[in-house]
């Protein structure tokens, strides 16, 4: 399995790898080329200060236009992602996409705030070990994303408004890349709503040899009841109707229990290492609908390896009002509105049948 950084058992290890890093004060990463703008964002702010005194922190991203923020000769390894932006409305106006080897279709191609755990456009922390959401709104990811040749990754501003982006995009350049190393994936879908009576698909199309490390789901909830009795199946290496992996609960899957609901308390968030209930938004009252949630799962040290495809599956399942907590109950198909991120390494750089059709990519406003 492709690690995730050097970790502590191989901190004191030497490598040949150079380190560098991308940002709006070094667009190429090279060295010593950095602080060296005389014009930028901050140009204002430091015309009593000079060069080298933070002119250039961000770059502004105009209505429709897509900015590169990284191209990178490799071979290499990215290793940590900052950025924040304003206004926090751009996490689901903007679509990041990442490129490995000059492919055309991109590995990685999600909404900026789906990629760090933050779907709604507004800000909840993440401590997890690969994904980071600090206050108020530094997203951090330290996903390894290997590469051979060359590593491209763009920002497409798709809202009707300017975004300001602050960034900066660590990685290393070294040959030491072994033959079995992965590229990595990111796959956004929405179901918005999904139909009554069948399922929301976080990946499909699929094709080779590799491992599923990671969900992220946005789930807004559209009738009253509790919501998360929709089981997650994982379907590896020709299943057809029924899947190899198949889970109990849309939240025994994220690690938590009996609808989140701690006595008392109600919907109770939480965020550790591997799994949480990142989210909690609720305008009108616990059961009742129009609620809105957002929970993470890695799999890191429970990859889940397939050898010749993969496609990931959740059912839109509830329980209606007054039937919940151990009382009698019938499950119910729900309507829900179920954004996922669904991250997996490859071997290969680009994975063009799982890519959603163009109006899924479209559809990423919120009301």
């Amino acid at each position: 399995m492709t690690h995730l950084g050097v970790g502590l058992d191989g901190l004191a290890q030497r490598s040949r790898a150079v380190t560098r890093s991308i940002s709006a004060e070094n667009f190429t990463g090279a060295k010593g080329e950095g602080g060296k703008a005389d014009e930028g964002t901050g140009a204002r702010a430091a015309s009593l200060l000079g060069r080298g005194w933070k002119v250039s922190p961000s770059i502004e991203i105009a209505p429709g236009e897509t900015a590169t923020l990284a191209d990178i000769q490799g071979p290499g390894r990215i290793t940590h992602i900052w950025c924040t932006t304003a206004p926090h409305r751009a996490w689901r106006g903007t679509l990041l996409r990442m490129y490995w080897e000059g492919e055309e279709e991109p590995a990685v191609e999600t909404p900026l705030g789906d990629f760090f755990c933050n779907g709604w456009n507004t800000f909840s922390q993440v401590s997890s070990l690969p994904v980071a959401a600090n206050p108020n709104g530094g997203f951090n990811a330290y996903w390894p994303m290997p590469f051979a040749d060359s590593a491209r990754i763009t920002l497409e501003n798709l809202s009707a408004e300017t975004v300001t982006l602050y960034y900066q995009i660590d990685y290393e350049l070294s040959d030491e890349r072994n033959e079995d190393t992965s590229w990595f994936h990111a796959v956004w879908r929405r179901s918005r709503p999904v139909p009554e009576g069948e399922v929301h698909t976080l990946l499909e199309g699929v094709r080779g040899a590799g491992h599923y490390v990671g969900t992220y789901l946005a789930w807004g909830v559209n009738s009253p009841g509790w919501w998360g009795e929709g089981e997650v199946k994982f379907y590896l290496d020709g299943d057809d109707a029924y899947p190899t992996i198949c889970g109990t609960g849309t939240e025994d899957y994220f690690g938590g229990a009996w609808n989140f609901d701690v006595t008392g308390e109600g919907y109770t968030a939480f965020s550790t290492p591997y799994l949480g209930l990142n989210q909690i938004l609720r305008p009108d009252g616990l059961y009742l609908s129009q609620q809105r949630f957002g929970m993470y799962r890695w799999h890191i040290p429970d990859p889940v390896r397939f050898a010749e495809d993969l496609r990931v599956t959740v059912q839109s399942l509830g329980i209606g009002p007054g039937h919940h907590n151990g009382l009698p109950h019938r499950y119910r198909p729900t309507s829900d509105d179920i954004a996922s991120t669904a991250l997996f390494y490859l071997d290969a750089p680009s994975a063009p049948g799982a890519r959603p059709p163009a109006p899924g990519l479209l559809d990423i406003e919120v009301d």
